[in-house]
């Protein structure tokens, strides 16, 4: 279904995790990778969805491309980011399906399980509860891809799977600080607190939460080798299996950036949902996927990426 001839679409392929399977797929030995960007086709447009599938005419389409933030801006746009997420994903099934598409992968998110789901989180715990109140909107309107999969391979035998990462991290991550998730918002913390000689950096609230992070290049792994191997209705976690607290974290962020003022932790913020970690064996036994980089490892990239980026005069906003 899926060769070095196949035509792969990437939606949000210039996007963080998006740059890293275009990489993977070129590694691997794909040589028609086809990335519509926003400029040229707005993927919340049907007529521009038509047009992206009329002009690349792909094989196989990898959806990556989301509306995302961390906590602060999920509660800020709770509509937009359920709206956007879920119309884009439904028309590119509908019209990949009326377009004859071979295979369509559409990535989930964590955000998806309910807000206490029996840790770790096994894929077959994704209906047992709502997920956590500040990003539900845009987790149900994910984990309502999932059911529009399952309903097309069901009715018109779409090839179609869902994969469920765990919170990504790595170099090139987001690190606006009114968008970017726990890792980097954290690393430019210290960084930026240890230039200036901050005596001090705020860290949303109690710091109890658990989370579970799989670096990028090991995510866009899982992500390709499934797009290859994995052709099941069932949805398919990508993670690690491991959970650090909050606290944990920004200790070791702390040591690993070399930043010495104090941590003041805003318990008026919300932790989010309390715990994450998930069950990766089906994704191990389906596909083959292992994930290679150990976490202090990644987060030392990610940090040494941060530095010298601002080394050298990079803008993050």
């Amino acid at each position: 279904m899926v060769s070095s001839d196949s035509r792969i679409v990437v939606t949000g392929g210039a996007g963080f995790l998006g740059k890293v399977v275009q990489r993977t797929l070129r590694e691997r030995g794909y040589r028609h990778i086809l990335v519509p960007t926003i400029e040229d086709f707005d993927l919340r447009r049907e007529a521009d969805i038509r047009r992206m599938y009329a002009d690349m005419q792909p094989d196989v389409v990898i959806h990556l491309a989301a509306v995302v933030g961390g906590i602060g801006a999920n509660r800020e746009n709770p509509g937009k980011f359920f709206y956007e997420n879920a119309i884009m994903g439904i028309q590119l099934i509908e019209l990949g399906r009326q377009a004859g598409l071979k295979k369509m992968v559409v990535i989930g998110t964590i955000c998806a399980y309910p807000k206490f789901a029996p840790v770790p989180f096994r894929e077959d715990d994704l209906w047992s509860g709502y997920p956590e109140e500040t990003n539900a909107p845009y987790g149900v309107a994910k984990k309502a891809l999932l059911v529009q999969l399952q309903a097309y391979r069901e009715q018109y035998g779409m090839h179609g799977v869902f994969l469920l990462p765990v919170n990504l991290y790595g170099p090139g991550d987001n690190f606006d600080p009114a968008t970017s998730h726990v890792i980097p918002a954290l690393i430019r913390k210290c960084v930026d607190a240890k230039r200036s000689g901050a005596k001090e950096i705020v860290v949303w609230g109690d710091g109890s939460a658990t989370r579970e992070f799989i670096y990028v290049d090991d995510a866009a792994e899982g992500i390709v080798l499934a797009t290859e191997r994995y052709d099941d209705p069932e949805p398919v976690n990508i993670g690690v299996g491991f959970e650090i607290t909050i606290r944990d974290l920004v200790d070791l962020i702390i040591r690993l950036t070399g930043y010495e003022g104090k941590v003041v932790w805003d318990a008026t913020k919300p932790n989010g949902q309390p715990r994450r970690m998930l069950d990766v064996r089906r994704a191990k036994e389906r596909f083959g996927f292992t994930p290679k980089i150990k976490f202090e490892e990644g987060l030392r990239r990610t940090i040494d990426w941060y530095e010298g980026k601002m080394q050298h005069g990079g803008e993050m906003s």
